[in-house]
Formats: structure tokens, sequence, C-alpha cells
């Protein structure tokens, strides 16, 4: 595309892009934005090496013209989206990329390679520490996903609610703070299960967490208690019925005096396991193939679309409105921008996307697009801190519907407001109390 944009002479024309999902994964009630950050970072390092060049010349994707275009790119328009954490719906602009064609179109593949990777981890992660609460969930996912997606997927899980991971490359890169316990291999390379257990209390105290079902449960309960004189931190239990066996282990360490020794549970966790077991005394939950998978469904589907483009090459041709009309697949052109409608105990009612480059909408409101790159300078990069904190706001704000683990519809409508949103398109949600507003 860029190559023939080159030569046709519209490559600098003005153009908005957008990336937004036309649906939630089937059953999903809400999305979580993720993946912000590194976009951000990426577009920093997005550049075009000679190697790189040389490869593409020999392949005949480009031609002289556009090798010499590239090795000079830099990224230097404007992007504005939801801030990472904030919660999504069908429709929303969750990326909006304003610069020349040929800037915009090369950021396609990479932001939609993070943000649906990224938001799908961070879409279930937020569903699994809904359902535990206040209990904590550990990220342990690592190995069953590829070796980068899995430190993507670990700082993903965090801006959602999860409290460590067991990636320590994740807490390295990113700053996520790393637990882990031993492995049933640990145990088995000893003579004896006390052997193992007393080896580790020696290496890492008695606070750690002991692996107690690779023999007998109950007799390694009484063994890891009574090398620490009851001060044991934790056991994390990895087979059978969960539930069944917190309880009675509970009721054995409280019996041996080891009322604070923590009951951590893993073993092919989702966020309906969790639910289920939330009457029973777990203390926190390690999640691995599930939460790196997204729950089942590992990507959000979002899109990269043209919205408008200038009539001409003259610097100061206004936008025009494009759209898709594609069986399925159709999009609403133009400009956007969003907002949170709420009520005024501060409950979210719907997601008004409104068609016009100036947001129309009552003081109650929510904005939700902020800035993240100006003249290409990125001006958005925040820490995760910032982004659980926003991730526990938005999901707060959210109808009570939102907690239901049953299979729904979003549990906010899009609504469209703006000129060109033809009757009978099915992208644009009843409009309700809202008034058509010109752009």
């Amino acid at each position: 595309m860029l190559r023939a944009a080159l030569e046709a002479g519209t490559a600098n024309r003005r153009c908005v892009f957008e990336l937004f999902a036309r649906r939630l994964p089937p059953g999903r009630r809400y999305g979580v934005v993720a993946g912000v950050g590194r976009a951000l970072r990426a577009l920093n390092q997005f550049r075009f090496d000679e190697e790189s060049l040389r490869f593409l010349q020999e392949a005949d994707v480009v031609d002289t013209a556009t090798a010499d275009w590239l090795a000079g790119f830099r990224f230097d328009g404007d992007i504005w989206g939801y801030p990472e954490g904030e919660i999504y719906f069908p429709g929303s602009p969750i990326v909006v990329v304003e610069s020349s064609f040929a800037a915009g179109v090369m950021l396609e593949t990479v932001l939609l390679s993070i943000y649906n990777h990224d938001a799908a981890i961070a879409s279930a992660a937020s569903r699994m520490t809904l359902m535990a609460g206040s209990r904590p969930c550990i990220e342990m996912g690592s190995r069953r996903t590829q070796e980068l997606a899995a430190v993507a997927a670990a700082r993903a899980a965090y801006i959602a609610g999860f409290e460590a991971t067991s990636n320590l490359e994740a807490g390295r890169r990113y700053g996520v703070p790393t637990r882990g316990t031993s492995a049933h291999s640990f145990t088995l390379l000893h003579p004896t299960e006390r052997e193992a257990f007393a080896a580790q209390i020696a290496a890492l105290g008695e606070d750690t967490t002991l692996l107690v079902d690779t023999y007998d449960v109950e007799a390694a309960v009484r063994t890891g208690v009574e090398l620490t004189g009851g001060r044991l931190g934790a056991v994390r239990l990895d087979s059978g019925d969960l539930a069944l066996r917190a309880t009675q282990v509970r009721e054995l360490l409280d019996s041996l005096g080891a009322t604070t020794t923590r009951i951590i549970v893993t073993s092919d966790l989702d966020e309906y396991t969790i639910a289920a077991l939330s009457g029973a005394p777990v203390d926190g939950y390690g999640v691995g193939t599930s939460l790196v998978t997204g729950s089942g469904h590992p990507t959000c589907g979002f899109v990269y679309k043209l919205v408008a483009r200038a009539g001409s090459n003259d610097p100061g041709a206004p936008l025009e409105p494009v759209a898709k009309k594609s069986t399925d697949k159709i999009s609403v052109g133009g400009r956007k921008y969003a907002v949170r409608q709420l009520s005024p105990d501060g409950v979210a009612e719907a997601e008004l996307i409104g068609v016009g480059a100036v947001s129309r909408h009552d003081s109650d409101d929510r904005e939700l697009l902020v800035p993240l790159v100006r003249g290409g300078e990125v001006i958005g990069d925040e820490p995760l801190s910032a982004a659980r904190e926003r991730h526990v706001r938005s999901r707060a704000e959210l109808p009570m519907e939102a907690s239901k683990m049953s299979r729904g519809e979003p549990v906010l409508e899009t609504v469209y407001a703006g000129a060109g949103i033809p009757d009978g398109n099915p992208f644009a949600a009843r409009l309700g109390a809202v008034a058509r507003a010109d752009a």
C-alpha cells in the first residue's frame, strides 16, 4: 500500500485511522484496554535498518523510492486513545491516529498485534480478579504460551488486578511483583518429602510456600508445620477437588496451631472455578493456561480502519468521512470522540460515540480519549500503577450485571450520535435520548 501510494502521489494525504472492535468475544459483557504502554514503546523504536531494507528490496516488496522513504521513517502524527486499564465496548474508538496515509498505514500491524493480545489477557484477568474479590491472583502462565508473549501477558494481567507473576522477566522489564513456588520435581529430587521441605525452608525461610500434594497431603502439611514450628507461610494445592481439599487442609492447619498459614490453589483455574471457590477457605489463586490464552478468547478482534481522509493533498483540505460497506464488516466513518455516560450516582449507562471532532456531552459524563502522541512525540506514557488504579475505578462504574459470569450481551449499549450515520446501520445502536447532532 505504501509503495503504491507513494507512486500515486497520495501517500502524504491527511488521514484518520481508528482501532476498534466490532463486537466483544461471545458472551463477554465488557473488555479491558491493555498494551498502550507497549505500543508507545514500540512506536519509539519503529525503525528500518539497512538489513531490513535490503531484504525488502531483494524480495521486491519495495522499490528504491519506497526504501528511501522507509529509511527515514519516523512517525510524526498525532495519536489519541483510551488509556490503559480503561473498559471498552463494541465500537469504542480505542485508538485514533491522525497523520499522513503513509505514516498511519505503517502502524496497522504493530498496533493490532499488541492491542489484540494484551487486551485479551487483561479482559480475562479482569473477570478473574472480579471473582476473586480481595483474594490475590498470581499469574503463572509462562509455560503455556510463547516466551515473549508470556512477558506481555504478565504485564497485562497486572493491569487488570493480578498481584504478582512468576515471570521474572516481567519483573525486570516492567516492575511487576514476582512470586513463585517449587514444582513437584523438587520434591521428587529428594529421598523424602521432609528433606525436600527442609532444603526449601533453609534456603527461602519459613514464610515460603510448600507444594503439599506430591504424595499425601495430610502428611505433607504436618511435616511443613513441624519444620517451621507452626510458622509456615503457605501451602499450595495443585490437584483434586480444590474446595474439599482446602477445607480439610484449613481444618488441619488450625488444629496444628498454624492459623496464619495461607492456602494457595492452582490447577487449571479460570474465572468460573475461581467463582466456585469463593466459599472455600482459600487465600489466593495461581492462574496459568486460561489466563494467557484469554480464557478461550486469545484475541479481541480489533480492526484498524481508515475512517476519514482529506479530499486532496492540500494541507488545509477538510477531512471527509469514509467507511466500509462490506457485508457484516461495515464501519462508521468520520473522526470520533467518546464519553462514558454516567448516571447522577456515577453508574455507567452508555458508551456515547460522537462523529465529529468536538465533544458534546453532559457534565456528569466522562471523556475517554486522551492524547498519547503529539507531533510524533510520546506524551501519554504512564506507570503501571496508574493503569491498575484506573481499571479499578472504571470497572467499579459498571452496572451490577458486569459481574455476572453467565454469557450475556455487553453491559453497556454503544450509542452513536452525529451526521452521516444511516438509518438501519446495525453498527449504530439505539440512540435513546441522544439527539443526532451536526458533525
